[in-house]
């Protein structure tokens, strides 16, 4: 199952590879006021897809501060309540953890 998934994980890195390879023709990027920037059409993709990156973590990091905060609050009123819920039972997880992508 691991040499599977080494074998994806190989197709993936090949697949983007020959795509940054096909696209090393020189793009353009037109901004405001006559500013231009010029190169690779791969380090335009990557740039975009970076900045989708950035912007959807912005969008999630006010949810993740309010989950974390009810958590906190949470776990702040529990810890006064009673000390016999210190000792708590291990769960076993119901199946083995998986190595993924």
């Amino acid at each position: 199952m691991r040499l599977l998934v080494w074998l994806v994980r190989a197709a993936l890195f090949f697949l983007l590879f020959a795509f940054a390879l096909n696209n090393q023709h020189e793009a353009s990027i037109r901004w405001f006021f006559g500013h231009e920037w010029r190169t690779n059409m791969v380090f335009v993709v990557l740039a975009a897809f970076a900045l989708g990156c950035v912007f959807g973590i912005m969008a999630m990091l006010p949810s993740w501060w309010r989950q974390r905060s009810v958590a906190r609050r949470r776990r702040s009123s529990d810890d006064g309540d009673d000390s016999s819920q210190l000792a708590l039972p291990t769960l076993t997880p119901e199946h083995p953890p998986r190595d993924g992508i």
